[in-house]
């Protein structure tokens, strides 16, 4: 028969008795056959038995028997199979671990790797530079505020007391100095004392991931961000040494209300610079970036405190801190320092800021900026506009001042723009346009004496009336011929009408604008009055001008400008609008505006053994009321009224707007030696005839005059302003164009 073609499948199966009986080998092993061999491991057990889908023991049967054991072999290899059988399963749960654990080693490499993948290239990683900030110095050199992003300077660790960043690192990251950047201890322990709450309970970020978090990323709360945080934070590790890191984060950290960074902080709340606050201080600084809302001292002192508490206690358990020291700390808590008034030396800083452009240009770097204001004076002006706000605002229904004070050069020495920068940062004294009344009668009897008067022409105190207008007085009295000294000092509208009809509105207009006023003028008869608006700023700066003897004034605050490096980037240079008033016009400016002092509406405001001059203004329905005036080195003006217009109950600028001119300048002046008006002496009236002559008839003024040596009797007309105080209504004109 032929052989049939194709695969010829093996057959290992023998019957029983021929094996071997066609020379086929017996490939299954028994036991014997194995390495240690009879030591009652059953086949069953290790799976090698089972060859060819046949059991060992078919093939013991095959050998002769030789699988069958006795019955104590039996139990025992019952025993070996559930040994095996549990070394079997902690072998594979091993396996399934270990295996695990690789795949989980890989994922988080590969999550690393694409989180990486989201940040700039570590060689173009750099720390972005901090926003610049803008100190602003007094004319000592002390601080009156910050300006920038940041509310404070860039510190070196050098200058800081050690005890400053030691309390960061004793209560935000201990192991700080021997970590790389990343603490699994500390995250451990941090774990620990947060569940058991045992000692001081600390976060799991070190102070390397906190600067990281706040140099690069947002404070979103997720695990991308979290595992970006470590990368930067091995980065920083790698990159910087462990004191500029803290460094670094010592400048960069949060600590609420608008501070960032240490010296900002110590400025804010304890109103000194970081590298002067003591060790409870320095704690309390330490605490507070865990959550400087929740731990503000001038929002919630006893969390503060309690704080402030854990961290001098970690300080001490470190070695940062003494017993002794730690025991002074807690008995004498820091407290934040209290700010008067609300911090009028922010006006300042605002009028700094508004003019520094015009100085520096741009700047990426922190700059210094010292300026003209004395902070003695700027107290003292603060604490007189307050407190008589505070005394006699609700009875005379008045809200808000402002108060500004130059040198007759037009360095400001003091500026205070509302009651409390705190409640309203609008300035009043820089841009609140306010009529001013009686105020800028000045500049009509200078208009008067450039063409040819002299404080001692004579002009009719009568009735006048230009058109359908009808000024009047504001006693509704009439004294006749008076001289043009005593009509200033008695503010008498009919008179600066006359002059102004006789100058033109026109010239009245330009010789204010020539002392500085830059504010738009209505060049009509009732300017005369004082009715269009300026500021307090524009008014100070022009009365100036009489002041310094004529040369007109450019008021300002920024003295020198410097970099952080020292550099000067900017020194004020003697500058002006030059001569404005011819020394003679000047000089009987003076002695007309001193008799304000000697007989008129501020005789009051009077400073024994001082030449002063000035002018008080009341507008229509009482809503403001000024008072500007000055010695030979000091000018000041106050206004007074609501922001709303609301009229006041009878506030003119010959009652509070004097008495707070009066208590400022009595202790601004105080100690200083007079200084003489400028070119006043050959125009100044004599004592003996400071006795208003305004009733005295004709006969008397030529009497006075032409040399006539007696001196005149005092007249009614000194009585006028108790006459005015009884007047209950003003007029329809009054209350149009604001007398006083």
């Amino acid at each position: 028969m032929a052989q049939k073609r194709g695969r010829t499948e093996p057959n290992f199966d023998v019957p029983e008795g021929r094996a071997g009986a066609r020379g086929d080998l017996d490939l299954r092993l028994s036991r014997e056959d194995r390495a240690g061999g009879g030591t009652g491991r059953s086949e069953a057990d290790t799976g090698e038995g089972r060859v060819g889908g046949r059991t060992g023991r078919g093939a013991s049967r095959a050998r002769g028997g030789k699988g069958q054991g006795s019955g104590k072999g039996s139990g025992t290899s019952r025993g070996a199979r559930r040994g095996a059988r549990r070394r079997s399963w902690l072998g594979r749960l091993v396996y399934g671990v270990v295996v695990l654990g690789l795949w989980a080693v890989v994922g988080l490499a590969g999550l690393i790797a694409y989180h990486a993948s989201q940040l700039p290239p570590i060689d173009q990683l750099s720390v972005p530079k901090r926003p610049p900030n803008i100190a602003i110095l007094a004319s000592d050199g002390s601080l009156l505020a910050n300006r920038g992003e940041t509310g404070g300077r860039t510190v070196s660790i050098k200058e800081l007391p050690p005890y400053l960043p030691r309390a960061f690192v004793a209560i935000e990251d201990r192991r700080f100095y021997s970590h790389m950047g990343i603490d699994p201890v500390g995250i451990v322990r941090a774990i620990g004392q947060n569940l058991t709450r045992r000692g001081v309970a600390q976060g799991g970020s070190t102070l390397t991931q906190q600067l990281a978090k706040n140099l690069f990323l947002t404070q979103e709360r997720t695990a991308s961000r979290k595992i970006q945080e470590a990368i930067l934070a091995l980065w920083l590790e790698h990159k910087y040494t462990k004191d500029e890191i803290l460094e670094l984060y010592l400048n960069r950290v949060y600590f609420g209300a608008g501070a960032y960074g240490v010296e900002a902080a110590a400025q804010r709340y304890f109103g000194r610079p970081a590298k002067d606050v003591s060790l409870a201080q320095a704690a309390m600084l330490g605490g507070l970036v865990q959550a400087p809302s929740r731990l503000a001292p001038n929002r919630n002192l006893p969390a503060a405190q309690a704080r402030a508490a854990q961290v001098l206690a970690a300080m001490q358990e470190l070695g940062f801190a003494s017993a002794q020291d730690t025991k002074v700390a807690l008995a004498q808590p820091a407290r934040p320092a209290s700010v008067r008034g609300g911090g009028s030396a922010n006006y300042v800083a605002d009028l700094v800021m508004d003019v520094l452009d015009d100085y520096v240009g741009k700047f990426e770097t922190d700059i210094t900026v010292q300026t003209t204001v004395d902070p003695t004076q700027q107290a003292m002006a603060e604490r007189a506009l307050v407190d008589e706000l505070n005394k006699q605002g609700a009875r005379y229904n008045v809200s808000q001042g402002a108060l500004v004070s130059m040198r007759p050069d037009g360095a400001i020495r003091s500026l205070i723009g509302g009651r409390d920068y705190a409640q309203s940062q609008f300035n009043r004294a820089t841009n609140a346009k306010r009529q001013p009344g009686s105020s800028f009668k000045p500049f009509v009897y200078l208009a008067a004496v450039e063409h040819g008067m002299t404080p001692d022409t004579v002009r009719e105190d009568a009735p006048v009336k230009i058109g359908n207008w009808a000024p009047e007085n504001y006693s509704h009295r009439y004294t006749g011929p008076v001289t043009l000294r005593t009509a200033l000092a008695q503010s008498l509208n009919t008179v600066a009408v006359r002059l102004g009809q006789e100058v033109g509105p026109k010239t009245v207009v330009q010789t204010a604008q020539r002392l500085g006023i830059t504010s738009p003028l209505q060049a009509n008869g009732s300017i005369a009055l004082g009715t269009s608006e300026v500021t307090l700023l524009e008014m100070v700066g022009a009365y100036g001008a009489i002041a310094n003897g004529g040369t007109g004034v450019i008021p300002y605050v920024v003295a020198l400008v410097k970099g952080a490096d020292g550099k000067v980037l900017y020194k004020r240079s003697d500058s002006g609008l030059g001569r404005v008033i011819e020394p003679e016009a000047d000089g009987m400016m003076n002695a007309m505006m001193h008799e304000t002092f000697v007989s008129g509406t501020a005789k009051k405001a009077d400073i024994p053994g001082w030449d002063l001059a000035g002018k008080t203004g009341t507008t229509q329905d009482y809503k403001d009321a000024w008072f500007i005036g000055f010695s030979g080195s000091l000018v000041t003006g106050v206004w007074l009224g609501n922001d709303d217009g609301e009229v006041t109950k009878k506030v003119t600028g010959g009652n509070l707007p004097v008495e707070i001119w009066k208590t400022y300048m009595s202790q601004a002046l105080k100690g200083q030696n007079p200084v003489p008006l400028p070119n006043m002496n050959r125009w100044r009236r004599a004592p003996e005839t400071t006795a208003s002559v305004a009733s005295e008839g004709p006969a008397a003024i030529l009497n006075q005059i032409f040399g006539d040596t007696r001196a005149p009797a005092p007249q009614p007309q000194a009585e006028a302003p108790r006459r005015r105080q009884q007047r209950a209504e003003p007029n329809f004109f009054e209350k149009l164009f604001g007398i006083d």
